[in-house]
This record gives structure tokens, C-alpha cells and sequence, in this order.
């Protein structure tokens, strides 16, 4: 076993939030050392809705606080990772069955002036019958309300956030769990092992924080022996995979009958991405999918609006996750708050810094909050600063995407559309590190099928903690989707051959 020297931070969970908070925490001057049992977003941080959102519907809970730091925060990280959050609209064909139409613009009224939006369009009224956005949508809806958010890359800005704090000067362990942590002399003996070599190792922090979402009462009684009034309730929500049936980049935002609303959004160019549910969950959070049920349900709300009907065979593919909503004692699912609190419990000199809730709009507000409830422990720790730091690879000039892509094609012309959106969507300014010296395709190195190259997997091998083929094929990139069934077996084959050679 190996001993380390006392850290400030030792932080449980890689995820958005855990993530977010040893980045903050490192630009501040503290010594970090992050720990994630799976990989970086495995467990909810990769399987969400892929928004950047006010969260519309929490205004008919009265989160008008919530909302408005939501969409705060929207603009924010627009500014600071414009590769991976880009604008989108949504189109909200109005069912007179549903919401009243009054109600839904006072929503989109208060949607457009809460947060102080400056760069997204606002608001407006489209008449189906005649708009370009109406021609997918049955006849009988004949009015339809468009308005803005963002799209993310969910497990890219977990990523992007664990790069920044590694530069730093975090260190981010992946598939390490922490299986103990106690308080001895005023600070925490902290265990960890790491499930590829087996390796047990010992830290000792100043502070410990429980980030660990699904898990963070796990965390607190078995971990840390701890005890804590709060607790999590666990919401499954579930997405499916289908072939884009529209023309058009714009996404919509539609009722079921039980008046939840259901996001279909383009994905991956040629897919739609359709959810979600919100079931109430008492499994293993690591063990979740999603259920036939619940893609019959998906299915039937995009079925209600759509001329085009969606079959069982359409489903690509189906994910779901576990989101660890901070109990607020609330019924409905839907209505569990999706603000985040803290606890901390301060016995023996030793702090433990628990998060309940979130939501990855949000995380970056929380990373900092949290850093500020901590202040008392580190008076000497540096100022907020992530408001208006970018993300690697977002620092492009005055955050303009579409003028550093263009700068992009201009610089390595032999390279083909697809490929230079891929590289400039997921990597932003850091593309370079991927594309080396290379003057053609051939210079990538071994070509696995899509726009997938030997030169990327080795840079995400290198350099972002990518250790299985589905670290690479499913959470740093998308290219699941684009390769067949045999390119992916193939390149796992491969992966796991350099895998072993590297060990």
C-alpha cells in the first residue's frame, strides 16, 4: 500500500458535479485528487437529455430561483465551450387538450426575460399550415410556439471538465472506488483500489467530498461511517435512438397525456434522440436500462404529433439513467426538485462535504457554491474564476464556432467535412494534438469504419483516461452509432490487444 502526503481535497465521484469541483477547486491553488469507481460520467453524467436548459416545465413547480440561475448559466457555458454547447430551437406544436395556450406564453414570456438572455433568439408564434417547422406535424395541431436552449455533449464536458482540473494539477483517478474513508488526527485516511492492476492506495485530505450522485448515502453510511438527514431520491429517465424523420435542425418539445413533455431532438446528424421518462427507481443505480414500457411510451407521445409513426424496429438504441434528485418529499417524479443542496458534516475537524441533486445545467454554479461553502476550512484559496474561463478547447475567439471551424477548413483542406465536424465539434481548439503532422487521411493511422481513426483513439488513450472501447466509442465519442456491429466488435478486438500491450 502507498502513502501519500496530506491534500486539501479528495473528491468521490466523477461525474459533471465531482468533475466541476476539482476543476474549481485546483484553479484555486488547492491540492485535488479526484476518484471515480467506473469511468469519468459513466454512472447519470453521460445518459442524459444532452441540454443546456432553463428546465421550461420547473416553472409550473414555482422554481422560478431555479430557472432563472438555469438559464444564467446557460449563456455562461455557451461562452465557455462553444464546440460542445451550441443553440437549438424548439418547436412546441400547442395541443388544446394539453396546457392552455395562455398559460404556455406566460411560461415562454418568463422563459425569455428571468435569466437576461443576450445571445439566443426569443419567442415566437408559428402557424403549422404554413411554416417550414409544420410539415412533419399532423394536421390537426395548427399552431406551434418556438423558442430557444442549448444542446450539450453530456460526457464531453464531464471530460473536459477532468482535463482542465489535470492540467491544474488534480489528480483524476478513473475506475478507482473509494472503499473507505475515516477521520484520524483531524483530517481523512482515505482507501482506495484501482479495479484494473488491483492496486490499494492510501491518501489522506483535509477535506473529503461526496460527489458521487446515485451513490452519495452510499458514500456517506458505508464509506465515510457517516450519518446525514438528507437523502436522494432516485428518478429513472430513459432515451431512445431513431432515425431523424424531419427535415430541418431545429428539435421539439411535445405533450403526452399525462402532460409531461417529451424532448425529440436531432442527433448525430442522421438520429433523433427521444426522451424522457421520469419513473420513481429503487435498484442499483449502476444496473438501470431502459424498459419496453417505457420506449412504448416515448413512442406514443412523438406518435400523438407526428404524421410519420414510429415502430418498435425504428429503436436504434435505448439508454437510461439514474438521476440522484435531492428528496424534497414530493409524490410525482416529475415534481422532485432539480436544485442541489449541500451538507456538511464538520465532526472531528475533519469536514465532509456532501451534494444532493443537481443538474448538469447548473453544475458549474454548484462547483463554485460548494468551493464557497469551503472557504472557512481554506481562507487562503483563490478567488472564483470559472465564470469566465473556457473549457479546453472552447478558448476560440469571442467563443465563435462557425469562424474557428472555417479557420479549421482552411488549415487542413485535404480533410472531409465529416471528419473536420467531428474533430471541431468534440475537441474545439485541441484538434491539432489529434491531427499531429498528418497531410492526408492516411497520416490518421488505421481506419476502423465512420470517421473513426487510430490517431483520435490514441489521443482519448493518451490524454482523456479512455481505457475500454466503449470509454471510446460511446462516451468520449458517438461513433457506436455510425459504425456496424462487425467495425465494433473489430476495433474492441484491437483495443483490448493494445490495452494489454500497454500494461
Amino acid at each position: 500500500m502507498k502513502e501519500q502526503d496530506t491534500v486539501d481535497l479528495f473528491v468521490i465521484g466523477g461525474g459533471v458535479n465531482g468533475a466541476g469541483i476539482a476543476r474549481d477547486a485546483a484553479g484555486r491553488g488547492l491540492s485535488v485528487i479526484l476518484c471515480e469507481k467506473d469511468d469519468l460520467g459513466e454512472g447519470t453524467s453521460s445518459r442524459s437529455g444532452k441540454l443546456v436548459h432553463g428546465g421550461l416545465r420547473y416553472l409550473e413547480y414555482y422554481e422560478f430561483r431555479l430557472v432563472r440561475e438555469a438559464l444564467i448559466e446557460r449563456e455562461v457555458l455557451m461562452n465557455a465551450a462553444p464546440h460542445i454547447i451550441w443553440p437549438l430551437r424548439f418547436v412546441l406544436p400547442h395541443s388544446p387538450d394539453d396546457r392552455p395556450a395562455w398559460l404556455v406564453r406566460l411560461g415562454l414570456f418568463l422563459y425569455d426575460h428571468l435569466g437576461g438572455r443576450k445571445k439566443l433568439p426569443g419567442t415566437r408564434t408559428l402557424d403549422l399550415q404554413r411554416a417550414p417547422e409544420g410539415a412533419p406535424i399532423l394536421n390537426k395541431y395548427s399552431r406551434a410556439f418556438e423558442y430557444s436552449d442549448c444542446w450539450v455533449d453530456d460526457a464531453r464536458l464531464v471530460v473536459l471538465n477532468a482535463i482542465d482540473a489535470a492540467a491544474r494539477g488534480a489528480t483524476v483517478l478513473t475506475r478507482t472506488p473509494c472503499i473507505s474513508a475515516r477521520r484520524e488526527n483531524g483530517a481523512w485516511s482515505v482507501t482506495t483500489r484501482n479495479e484494473r492492476t488491483g492496486e490499494t492506495r492510501e491518501f489522506r485530505a483535509k477535506v473529503l467530498v461526496n460527489a458521487a450522485g446515485p451513490w452519495v448515502n452510499d458514500v456517506i453510511q458505508r464509506v465515510a461511517g457517516s450519518t446525514s438527514s438528507r437523502n436522494v431520491r432516485l428518478v429513472k429517465g430513459s432515451h431512445i435512438v431513431v432515425p431523424k424523420f424531419w427535415e430541418g435542425a431545429n428539435a421539439y418539445l411535445v405533450q403526452n397525456h399525462d402532460k409531461r413533455v417529451i424532448f425529440i431532438n436531432p442527433y448525430e446528424g442522421d438520429k433523433a434522440l427521444i426522451g424522457t421518462t421520469d419513473v420513481a427507481y429503487e435498484g442499483e443505480a449502476g444496473q438501470v436500462s431502459a424498459d419496453e414500457a417505457e420506449i412504448e411510451y416515448l413512442m406514443s407521445a412523438v406518435n400523438r404529433y407526428f404524421k410519420e409513426k414510429l415502430r418498435r424496429e425504428d429503436v436504434l438504441s435505448a439508454f437510461s439513467g439514474v438521476r440522484p434528485l435531492f428528496d424534497d418529499g414530493q409524490g410525482n417524479p416529475s415534481a422532485v426538485t432539480r436544485d442541489y443542496v449541500f451538507d456538511i458534516d464538520e465532526n472531528d475537524g475533519a469536514p465532509l462535504l456532501n451534494v444532493f441533486g443537481g443538474k448538469i445545467t447548473t453544475f458549474r454554479e454548484l462547483a463554485e457554491r460548494g468551493l464557497g461553502k469551503l472557504r472557512t476550512f481554506f481562507p487562503e484559496m483563490g478567488k472564483d474564476w470559472t465564470h469566465s474561463t473556457p473549457l479546453p478547447g472552447g478558448d476560440m475567439e469571442n467563443a465563435d464556432f462557425e469562424s474557428f471551424q472555417a479557420k479549421v477548413k482552411a488549415e487542413y483542406p485535404w480533410m472531409p467535412r465529416s471528419l473536420l465536424q467531428h474533430y471541431t465539434r468534440l475537441y474545439g481548439t485541441r484538434l491539432s494534438r489529434i491531427v499531429g503532422e498528418a497531410t492526408s487521411v492516411d497520416g490518421l493511422g488505421r481506419h476502423f469504419g465512420g470517421d473513426l481513426y487510430e490517431a483520435e483513439v490514441r489521443y482519448l488513450m493518451d490524454q482523456e483516461w479512455a481505457t475500454t472501447a466503449e470509454d471510446v466509442l460511446w462516451r468520449r465519442t458517438k461513433h457506436r452509432l455510425h459504425l456496424t456491429e462487425a467495425q465494433q466488435a473489430e476495433f474492441a478486438t484491437w483495443f483490448s490487444a493494445e490495452m494489454r500491450e500497454a500494461a
